[in-house]
């Protein structure tokens, strides 16, 4: 499948701005235009050594812009659509559970309406993708997988609107013959994730001596995904996956949320030169959140068997890595870190 002109939504994100570089190194010959509302979330500096490539281009709008995207795909014409453009933090999803219909589920059919109409005449090559994520699917319990045939039985807001979303990809496939594609991964983590999702939160936390908050009892298990082997599975679905098919993205990667922040404090004890077991001393258990899910973990087998994609990372190796990024990249971090963002954090946290 060669697509000539690619839009790729969300893409100054934390996982679109993965998505943008690879496409954009690994296929010249595309145009890659990058389409992001720059919100507290998304990032230009994430994408700084790719900025003045020639074949890519950024355009700042909003998803809920019905005439912006009208000009938009008229302007581009556009062969394909990686759409991974979301509010995705299930905390602000329940403060604000609003912006998240207006967003995820809204803002997905405005980009469905745009794709419809610009390849109602000739759908020949053409792919809509949706990158979802595997909370739609609800919470398992000690043992089993969500797999492409788990129903969905959404928990928070934000869950929710995704789980709409994906609903309308698959009603435009079926009703209007729109080429599309689904993918439903776990939790992912590693450079440029914005620190208000657990990882990043820990790490800085770690190295400015603050406590490191845990919800509950910390014994909620998540599978975790290296962004980079995210940004690869994304690649191979769109290439050849099946139309109107979905395919589940996992880690091999489980670990309960107290393990892992432990495991955090021992690798930054390790690369700041402190005492072992120093910095578990500032694990916090604080006040569980609303309708947490108790575990998510992924059965990956389809996109192995199908595409033969499967993670390339360790896990220890990956939190190691994520770890030594964010101390290498203090500036990142510190332009990241905004009144907005120290603000929410004390209303969460605190």
């Amino acid at each position: 499948m060669t697509k000539s002109t690619l839009l790729i939504t969300g893409g100054a994100g934390f996982i679109g701005s993965h998505v943008v570089r690879l496409f954009v190194n690994k296929y010249p010959e595309y145009r890659i235009v990058n389409l992001d509302a720059l919100t507290y979330a998304g990032n230009l500096e994430n994408l700084r050594d790719v900025e003045y490539a020639p074949n890519y281009t950024f355009e700042k709008g909003d998803i809920t812009d019905t005439p912006f995207l009208q000009t938009l795909f008229e302007k581009y014409r556009f062969d394909g659509v990686i759409h991974l453009a979301a509010e995705s933090h299930v905390d602000r999803s329940i403060s604000n559970p609003e912006s998240f219909v207006e967003t995820n589920v809204l803002g997905t059919v405005k980009l469905l309406n745009a794709a419809r109409n610009l390849w109602k005449n000739d759908r020949e090559g053409k792919r809509f993708y949706q990158v979802s994520t595997d909370e739609v699917y609800g919470s398992l319990g000690e043992e089993g997988y969500f797999t492409e045939e788990t129903r969905y039985d959404p928990r928070s807001p934000y869950s929710a609107s995704k789980a709409a979303s994906d609903h309308f990809v698959r009603a435009y496939f079926h009703t209007y013959n729109l080429p599309v594609v689904l993918s439903n991964c776990s939790n992912n983590y590693g450079p440029n994730h914005f620190p208000e999702k657990l990882i990043p939160l820990i790490i800085n936390n770690i190295r400015e001596g603050k406590p490191l908050p845990v919800y509950g009892d910390g014994k909620y298990t998540r599978d975790w995904l290296w962004v980079k082997d995210h940004a690869s599975a994304i690649d191979a679905i769109f290439h050849k996956g099946r139309t109107g098919e979905t395919y589940n993205i996992g880690g091999n990667n489980e670990w309960k949320n107290i393990d892992l922040v432990e495991k955090l404090c021992d690798i930054m004890d390790e690369l700041l030169g402190k005492p072992p077991g120093a910095s578990r001393q500032l694990i916090t258990f604080v006040k569980d959140r609303p309708g947490h899910d108790r575990r998510y973990a992924i059965d990956a087998t389809k996109i192995k068997t199908e595409l033969g994609w499967e993670p390339s990372i360790r896990a220890e190796e990956g939190f190691r890595e994520t770890a030594k990024w964010y101390l290498e990249n203090e500036a990142w971090l510190q332009h990241v870190v905004s009144g907005e963002y120290q603000r929410f954090y004390e209303q969460q946290y605190r």
